[in-house]
């Protein structure tokens, strides 16, 4: 089989592989849609801590497949049926596994950076990940399948600062996860502000239902906000992207019993963020964070997409074999549309 294997920053190499083999317990899924998320750039970029050097792996953590093989030890599922893999496996026994968070589990395993993922035409599932696995409504196509782990973690942030019918929201980052963020929190009932510095993705932003745009890199964004406001500030904003500047900006925007939601990790090495924490102290600021979702969060993200509540087939705006797979990844990097998809069909 063809997989894209990541041997260390900047590099990615496309290799012939034998079809891992499975044990009585284990389960084969032929890839066919792995969508790319900004944590797989991000670890192409700049590396990661649970991909050592020295290791390679195979990224790719937004997958949906068919499965071929199913070992004799395995319930519940069958060979032929359609799944998607939430990437996050907690150890299920520890505090956070039990409370039902298994992306905050401190032993996870995670599918394209523990465990090899998706940029591969087979992925293998081992016995501890099997109930991780999730069955798609035959009605949802495999590339829907895909974003449903991405949705799940904007639908993770939404349910932290909970937008309510009325509420001006600020969205930075007119990317794929911000367009996601858009379309919740306009059926939750909010005035939708996007902010980013690309004209392109503003521009594309708006089908998902942002009232406003406005270019932060032609126009200073308090100012705007500013005036949008009449001077209150919003009562939503969430950083979704990797700028530090912009998690500062974030408290300043921020109105009265604001709702700030930090959902964009940042590079190693620009961590560190000073924060003016007054604005926290007098405008009795909540200031929230969220990182990836947990397997309930999938499974509700799934349901948004079966049921229709949220479409997410438009977002994918270039499809890749895996032999491109860097193209993809320099396509999702430099933002030419919104997300990119690589598929075992072509």
């Amino acid at each position: 089989m063809k997989a894209a294997f990541y041997y260390g920053i900047g590099d990615i190499r496309v290799e012939d592989v034998p079809i891992p083999e499975i044990q009585k317990d284990e389960i084969l899924v032929k890839v066919k849609a792995c969508s790319v998320c900004g944590t797989d750039n991000r670890i192409y970029r700049h590396g990661h801590f649970k991909v050592p050097e020295g290791m390679k792996r195979v990224l790719g953590h937004e997958t949906a497949g068919k499965i071929v093989k199913v070992g004799t030890a395995v319930k519940g599922f069958r060979g032929g049926e359609r799944v998607a893999l939430p990437p996050n496996v907690g150890c299920g026994t520890c505090k956070m596994c039990i409370k039902g968070f298994n992306q905050l589990c401190p032993n996870y395993q995670a599918f394209g950076i523990s465990m090899d993922g998706g940029f591969a035409e087979y992925v293998k599932i081992p016995a501890f990940a099997v109930n991780n696995v999730i069955k798609i409504p035959d009605h949802v196509s495999y590339e829907e399948a895909a974003i449903a782990e991405p949705l799940s973690c904007v639908l993770h942030a939404y349910e932290a600062h909970k937008t309510v019918p009325g509420d001006t929201v600020l969205i930075i980052g007119p990317g794929p996860i911000g367009a996601l963020h858009v379309m919740i929190n306009k059926l939750a009932g909010g005035r939708i502000i996007v902010a980013g510095r690309s004209n392109a993705r503003l521009e594309q932003i708006k089908q998902y239902g942002a009232d406003i745009v406005i270019n932060n890199k032609e126009s200073d964004l308090k100012e705007e906000i500013n005036k949008i406001t009449n001077g209150f500030g919003v009562d939503v904003v969430i950083t979704s992207n990797s700028d530090p500047e912009m998690q500062k900006v974030a408290l300043e925007v921020a109105g009265y019993h604001g709702r700030v939601s930090l959902f964009g990790g940042l590079p190693k090495g620009k961590e560190e963020v000073s924060l003016n924490t007054n604005l926290i102290h007098y405008k009795e600021l909540l200031v929230t964070a969220t990182t990836g979702s947990s397997l309930l969060d999938v499974h509700k993200a799934m349901e948004m997409i079966s049921t229709g509540i949220i479409d997410v087939k438009s977002l994918i705006t270039a499809t890749f074999s895996i032999a491109d797979t860097v193209a993809a990844f320099d396509y999702a990097a430099q933002g030419q549309g919104m997300k990119a998809l690589i598929t075992t069909e072509l």
